[in-house]
């Protein structure tokens, strides 16, 4: 079991999704695989950053609903932003 912690700026970009449950409802489901296995299944389009997010990893939760996250040592995972494209790469 992985260990969740969440940024500040995470939870702030949180907060914009609160109402929209069907991305809600996706995220959680991206979670509880982070949790479980440390990774998330090959659909999400896990993958490796470059630039200013050099060493975390993203995924497509739906089209344009992604997260950042980096894993740390100790079996956990920190996330580090949720958001679309243009929100995440100005």
């Amino acid at each position: 079991m992985w260990n969740i912690l969440y940024s500040t700026q995470f939870k702030k970009d949180l907060k914009k999704y609160k109402r929209q449950s069907s991305k809600i409802n996706a995220l959680k489901s991206v979670l509880l695989q982070l949790q479980e296995k440390g990774t998330v299944d090959t659909s999400y389009k896990p993958h490796p950053l470059i630039g200013d997010y050099k060493g975390c990893l993203e995924c497509h939760i739906q089209n344009d609903f992604l997260l950042i996250w980096i894993n740390s040592a100790e079996k956990s995972i920190t996330l580090i932003r949720l958001g679309s494209h243009s929100e995440l790469y100005k």
